[in-house]
């Protein structure tokens, strides 16, 4: 016995909680959405067991279908040499031993993988047959009677052997892999988590609610449970009246919901052992609800005071599976009965159980299906005899072995075509040669051929990735005298940007970098009530950094604050009106209409237009203020998350702006202005705006974090300190901060009137050239939006990009992280010149100055996380959308301001929607370092964080040498790989010549510049 089982029940309670939090979706409210692993607990097991633990788990789909793959082998995203290299990889053993005849095992693995194994089902195969062709077909005909002709001496089992063997396997999956509900499902096609979701989703709205409901329930503050329980005794339209006594039984329920929990459980469950498994299952079966209960359970501080605990709502849901299960077998078997009998109820009725059993089934034909189904909705009324049941039981085995005789035919059939087999040929092969063709081809699992589509994917992108890096080694220096030097955030859709500003300013230099800019803070800005976390979610700032009115303008900043606050006020006012007051609501909406009309009509039809004109009212009500960023601590004190200091003091300034300078590699040669460009996203009626925003911000923008970072690096005292350690920064040079709104490609400035005159030409080149290059970048985003102008001008395409922002009805405001694939650290020359596609992350860092790997250490343990959590939840929300993404946002609701659901009822939809996912492709991140494979080794060895991403292949690590275009590919398995592939590629004089007209992803190409 394991030690847990040892341990008190309640204590055991506990622990299996605290379990849950690897198997639950662990996203915030979604005002704080971040990217994360959606698999996140099952990181300490390799890529490959942890997807087949997962599906195993939920159900949920961890790859793309096989037909999406082969529609990329099609198209020449995939090639034969990718497959062959795949196989490879997978390790298949005697891939080259021949089979038959000249046949070997790669050849018909490599066939069936393009041909698919995939049969179509009972009823479409039967449609195929009628109206395709398909019973002419010389060669499944030719298979079809092989495969559904019975051996001589052989016997099919009997309905009654089907029936005892399937009963064996169904109710042994009762506390394993299913619940009641499950099991009852099946049996019946009525689903109890229908009933079960509609009842749990109100009460747990109003609980869990941030700021809409107008109502508590007065029960609130004892707890989930016992708010339920006391609005269950209350409501008069309560839709469990139906049920026999529940309000009595409710009523003497005990007070503690553990002791319903151990009154409930072995009501449902026996053995004890199987508690666990079952309430994970239950919390499975509504993923969403439990993971965001789990999570306020976990992060008390992040909610609103209410009390939150995961066992109020295990015991509700564990009350609700018995009660609606009884309901269920009720109607199932005629009369009331407990769970625990239906196994004998069965065993009395073989005939009925083994119908209702297939009688969902995808291999059963056509006609038999109308007729179990028939037959099953007959009973709901109790209206089917024995005989009745029989009848059709009796025609049930031979249809199994035919239609699974059909279906190898189908496959063995397409099998033969895909490896060039005539009829002939086939005719010619012995028994015992089909039987080895046929193993042969199903070697591979579903799982295990899905992961040589995916190696074959990932492989492909990555060649077109290592030849333009090894043909781009040394084509590109960095400007020997920078006009400015402009540090980005690491983000993909800012590879863009920066190439197009390269391109149109070749004298300016650009690094990229974690878009908090090494300055993890509290900020609370001029308009802000709350103080916000912008740096990454696992790090907890201690210092606080305030916007205010510049000095002298404290009278104007209070005035500008109280018409602001009775702006909101107003707009409050009016909105709760018109849901809560019986008369003041009609009459309000009605006075509304005509404006609110006129409004729509304007955002409908012009929404850029709108959007400006309404910006530029409520900043004329409000007040225009400037401001000023209050960075320097007045005094130090013991700062902590909870007590943060206000500000920074001088030794923390001095040491923030050199750790990351020197991080990024950026240590002299200082150009006039070096611009800190961080980034945001704005748009309306998106209610997964944080998923858009900075990653490295915890999805928030990053534009105060440059500000700051900026207002540091010019002060006197800081540049003294810096000195003295031995990086100097001259008087010839001056930082200013911006912030590039990644949604319209507009851009914010900070603090210019600061800058002083001897850097104004500068200035004004820079504002241009900044400009420029987002218009040329707003054009190239155009390319992959299907309702965008084709082939606009950049000023075409930025105010289309200003409209899609504004508008309420655009489910694609930008397209986030989609198609992101891979990750590039080291010095800008080796990307520089390069068309990526918004396709990498670009992180700056010089190995030159980093003998021993400490810097790209820091590097790797501090944007690794951040750009593997980015990957992988666009990949399992691009592989599985219903399972792991959050699907539609045309059918979002938000609810209590904590998260979405499709219309008025369904789960919390957690993940990202299949409008951020559509044209993802899903792939594991590539991470390219610019280092020695012994400095890497060296650093994977002694971080377990970045062991767990990297030697279990969450993230694919390779390095490019500092000093040559050699680049090798580390395996866990086999150590580093030199890569040997072709360095041939296109090459173009500007962007806008290779994505011209294009609306695909595109390969890498040379960028050669020139005139534009």
């Amino acid at each position: 016995m394991s030690a847990e089982h040892e341990l008190p029940i309640r204590e055991r309670l506990a622990h299996w909680v605290e379990h849950l939090t690897h198997v639950l979706p662990a996203q915030a409210p979604i005002r704080d959405f971040v990217h994360h692993n959606t698999l996140h607990g099952f990181q300490h097991l390799p890529f490959t067991e942890a997807l087949a633990a997962a599906s195993a788990l939920t159900g949920a789909a961890t790859y793309w279908p096989e037909a999406k793959f082969r529609a990329c082998l099609a198209s020449g995203r995939i090639t034969a040499d990718d497959l062959n290299a795949a196989l490879d990889d997978v390790g298949v053993a005697d891939l080259e031993v021949p089979l038959i005849r000249s046949l070997s095992r790669r050849d018909v693995l490599l066939a069936s993988l393009q041909a698919g194994n995939e049969a179509p089902d009972a009823s479409r195969l039967g449609w195929q047959q009628r109206e395709s062709g398909l019973a002419e077909d010389s060669i499944f005909a030719h298979f079809s009677r092989l495969t559904v002709a019975v051996p001589a001496g052989a016997t099919s089992p009997t309905w009654q052997q089907l029936a005892k063997a399937r009963w064996e396997k169904l109710s042994g999956r009762v506390g394993d892999t299913w619940t009641w509900r499950s099991l009852l499902e099946h049996l019946s096609g009525e689903d109890v988590l229908e009933r079960v979701r509609s009842i749990l989703q109100r009460h747990l709205a109003a609980h869990l609610d941030l700021g809409v409901a107008a109502w508590r329930n007065p029960a609130q503050a004892l707890g989930f449970f016992a708010a339920w329980r006391a609005s269950a005794g209350l409501d008069l339209a309560w839709e469990m009246d139906e049920l026999p006594n529940v309000r009595d039984e409710i009523l003497h329920l005990p007070d503690s919901p553990i002791d319903v929990l151990l009154e409930e459980l072995p009501r449902l469950i026996a053995d004890e052992s199987l508690w666990f498994g079952y309430l994970q299952r239950l919390s499975l079966e509504l993923p969403g609800w439990s993971g965001m209960v789990l999570w306020r359970d976990r992060n008390p501080e992040r909610g609103d005071g209410t009390p939150v605990a995961m066992i109020d709502y295990l015991a509700v849901r564990v009350l609700l599976e018995r009660l609606l299960s009884d309901d269920v077998l009720r109607r199932l078997a005629g009369w009331p009965m407990p769970l625990a009998d239906l196994p004998e109820h069965f065993a009395a009725r073989p005939e009925e159980f083994i119908v209702r059993d297939v009688w969902q089934e995808a291999w059963l034909p056509e006609a038999l299906q109308g007729r179990a189904a028939s037959l099953v909705d007959l009973a709901r009324n109790g209206h089917v005899g024995v005989d009745d049941w029989r009848d059709m039981a009796e025609a049930l085995a031979p249809a199994m072995a035919a239609a699974q005789g059909e279906s190898a035919a189908w496959q063995l059939a397409a099998l033969s075509r895909q490896l060039g087999l005539s009829l002939a040929d086939i005719q010619a092969l012995s028994d015992d040669e089909l039987v080895v063709l046929q193993n042969f081809a199903a070697s591979l699992n579903a799982r295990q051929r899905r992961q040589v589509w995916l190696l074959a994917y990932e492989r492909h992108y990555r060649e077109q990735l290592f030849a333009a890096l090894t043909a781009n080694h040394p084509r590109q220096a960095a400007p020997a005298t920078p006009s400015a030097q402009v540090i980005m955030c690491m983000d993909d859709r800012e590879e863009g940007t920066r190439r197009h500003l390269e391109e149109i300013a070749p004298d300016i230099a650009t690094y990229g970098a974690a878009g908090f800019f090494g300055v993890p803070m509290y900020w609370q800005g001029l308009d802000d009530a709350e103080k916000t976390a912008l740096c990454p979610i696992v790090v907890r700032p201690t210092q606080l950094v305030r916007e205010l009115g510049v000095v002298g303008a404290e009278i104007l900043q209070g005035q500008r604050a109280a018409r602001r606050e009775k702006r909101l006020q107003w707009r409050e006012q009016f909105y709760q009106a018109t849901r809560r007051h019986l008369v003041a609501g009609p009459v309000l909406t009605a006075l509304a209409s005509l404006p609110a009309i006129a409004a729509l009509t304007a955002v409908t039809l012009a929404p850029g237009w709108f959007g400006k004109t309404t910006r530029r009212w409520r900043e004329q009500y409000d007040g225009s203020l400037a401001t000023r960023v209050v960075v320097t601590a007045e005094r130090q004190i013991e700062a902590t998350p909870e007590q943060p200091q206000l500000g920074l003091a001088n030794d923390e300034q001095v040491g923030r702006v050199a750790n990351f300078l020197r991080m990024i590699g950026l240590t002299d040669n200082f150009a006039p202005l070096v611009l800190l460009f961080g980034h945001g996203s704005g748009s309306r009626n998106n209610p997964h705006l944080s998923a858009y925003d900075c990653g490295a911000c915890s999805g928030k923008h990053g534009g105060p974090n440059a500000r700051v970072f900026a207002a540091m690096a010019n002060r006197p005292e800081v540049r003294a300190g810096l000195a003295e350690g031995g990086l100097v920064i001259p008087d010839t040079c001056w930082f200013i901060a911006a912030e590039h709104n990644t949604c319209d490609d507009g851009v914010e400035w900070y603090d210019l009137e600061s800058v002083p005159e001897p850097f104004q030409p500068a200035l004004d080149t820079l504002l241009t050239q900044v400009g420029e290059a987002c218009r040329a970048h707003a054009a190239e985003r155009c390319r992959r939006l299907a309702s965008a102008p084709i082939r606009p001008t950049p000023w075409r395409a930025l105010q289309h990009m200003r409209g899609r922002a504004s508008d309420i009805s655009q489910a694609r405001p930008e397209l986030g992280h989609a198609t992101n694939a891979a990750a590039f650290v080291g010095r800008r020359e080796m990307s520089r010149g390069l068309f990526l596609d918004r396709r990498v992350f670009l992180i700056s860092y010089d190995p030159a100055s980093d003998a021993d790997g400490a810097i790209v250490e820091g590097i790797l343990l501090a944007a690794g996380p951040v750009g593997a959590g980015i990957s992988l939840e666009y990949y399992f929300s691009t592989v599985d959308n219903e399972r792991f993404g959050c699907g539609s946002k045309i059918t979002h609701n938000i609810t209590g301001l904590f998260g979405v659901m499709e219309g008025a009822d369904s789960d919390l939809r957690t993940g990202l929607p299949w409008q951020m996912v559509e044209i993802h492709e899903p792939m594991r991140l590539l991470v390219v370092v610019e280092q020695t494979p012994d400095v890497l080794t060296a650093i994977l060895n002694r971080q377990p964080p970045l062991q767990e991403l990297i030697n279990n292949e969450w993230i694919i690590l390779a390095s490019k040498s500092p000093s040559t275009a050699a680049i090798e590919r580390y395996c866990p398995r086999r150590g580093w790989l030199p890569w040997s592939g072709k360095a041939v590629l296109p090459q173009v004089a500007h962007s806008a010549d290779w994505f011209a007209g294009e609306s695909l992803p595109l390969a890498p190409a040379i960028i050669l510049g020139g005139a534009r």
